[in-house]
């Protein structure tokens, strides 16, 4: 028999606290609601949690990581010859939906020292790696892979902040779409390339490959790869000059 206090008790304080934030809203969590719905006492909650902040970072932290993991469950993976743009662009307005329909998670995930000690938020930027990677390998990036997920990354931030600070029947409906389409423009090929048309998404599209290169030691393909990140800074370089 599980103990009161146990991994059975916390699921279901957290599973309770996660339906009143959805359906009434964060100012109506408090401990007694959450203890009244999962049939606690009050002191529970503070024996598991600590204060009413702690339960709130718990549910957070579940929310986000049931959303990752539909995320992860519906990515690439499961259709392995769908278009990485189209997974990107799928990818991109699911954030953003996911951000609007839920505004004090997205305020309590987005703020520094969380971001940074989330294992769901960590999960999230996987994701969005794995689906970068999957550009690269095409020959479709234009830019390194940790460049193009910041610029992904910051940019779907802004767009959810921006749309949140709106009123919802000020929202302009497509902002989103733009913006997605001004960031990809900024690290997309328009195909893929040959090398004689677009020296960054060759060194790109060759990194993907430098892991499994046969005949190689580990000291080479480490070295190759400093080649490939100093062309690269080269390449960055040399568009800031131009611009």
């Amino acid at each position: 028999m599980a103990s009161p206090e146990g991994v059975d008790t916390r699921t279901r304080i957290i599973a309770a606290a996660a339906r009143i934030l959805r359906e009434q809203g964060p100012r109506a969590v408090t401990t007694r609601a959450v203890a009244e719905a999962a049939r606690v006492q009050a002191p529970t909650i503070y024996r598991l949690f600590g204060d009413k902040d702690g339960l709130v970072d718990a549910v957070a932290e579940h929310v986000m990581a049931t959303y990752v993991a539909a995320k992860s469950a519906a990515g690439p993976d499961a259709d392995p010859v769908a278009d990485p743009v189209a997974d990107l662009r799928a990818g991109w307005q699911a954030q953003v939906e996911f951000g609007l329909a839920n505004p004090w998670l997205y305020a309590l995930m987005n703020t520094p020292d969380r971001a940074e000690r989330s294992p769901a938020t960590a999960a999230g930027i996987e994701v969005l790696r794995a689906k970068v990677h999957r550009l690269a390998a095409a020959g479709l990036l234009r830019v390194d892979e940790s460049r193009a997920v910041a610029m992904i990354h910051a940019a779907g931030s802004g767009t959810v902040r921006t749309l949140l600070g709106m009123p919802p029947e000020q929202r302009d409906p497509d902002l989103s779409e733009q913006m997605f389409d001004a960031v990809t423009a900024s690290i997309l090929t328009r195909a893929p390339v040959a090398p004689a048309n677009d020296a960054g998404a060759v060194a790109v599209t060759f990194a993907t490959v430098l892991p499994g290169l046969p005949g190689l030691t580990d000291a080479e393909r480490a070295l190759m790869a400093e080649w490939i990140d100093r062309a690269l800074a080269g390449l960055h370089d040399g568009d800031r000059q131009t611009t």
